[in-house]
């Protein structure tokens, strides 16, 4: 048997947070940020990215949707939307759209709880917000089949 995991992205400005599952499809792992040199800078991670899909066997992605608290859609969630596409195309992959309101705020206030300096946060944050994306949209899953 294939072992087949799912990508988890938390896409912004300056750097796209990275997580992926473990084979079974319970837990989600981060794993690494791409920096990104330029709000119109695709290439150098779309590289990355296909990189770390053929290492990790990857069959679908998750991409952090930053509605705004109102439910509707801004600028953030049109950029997202864009390199949605832009991903689609260059993986082949599906890329399925999940809520992240208040992901990055919710990682940063466990990290400040677990007594985690400031520099060592900025470091880690953008993977750990795709983790708790993909981990969301992991359990969701599991919900559905339970049902």
């Amino acid at each position: 048997m294939v072992e087949q995991r799912i990508l988890g992205l938390d896409y912004g400005d300056k750097t796209v947070g990275v997580a992926v599952s473990d084979i079974l499809g319970i837990t989600a792992q981060s794993l690494e940020t791409i920096r990104r040199d330029g709000a119109e800078v695709f290439k150098p991670v779309m590289k990355r990215l296909k990189e770390i899909i053929e290492q990790c066997n990857v069959t679908e992605i998750v991409l952090g949707y930053p509605k705004n608290m109102n439910n509707t859609v801004g600028e953030r969630c049109i950029k997202t939307e864009d390199f949605k596409v832009r991903l689609e195309k260059a993986t082949k992959l599906p890329v399925v759209l999940w809520d992240e309101r208040l992901s990055t705020m919710a990682v940063t206030r466990a990290m400040i709880q677990a007594d985690m300096r400031r520099d060592k946060r900025k470091a880690v944050v953008d993977q750990q917000a795709a983790a708790f994306i993909l981990q969301g949209y992991l359990d969701s899953k599991r919900m559905k089949c339970e049902e």
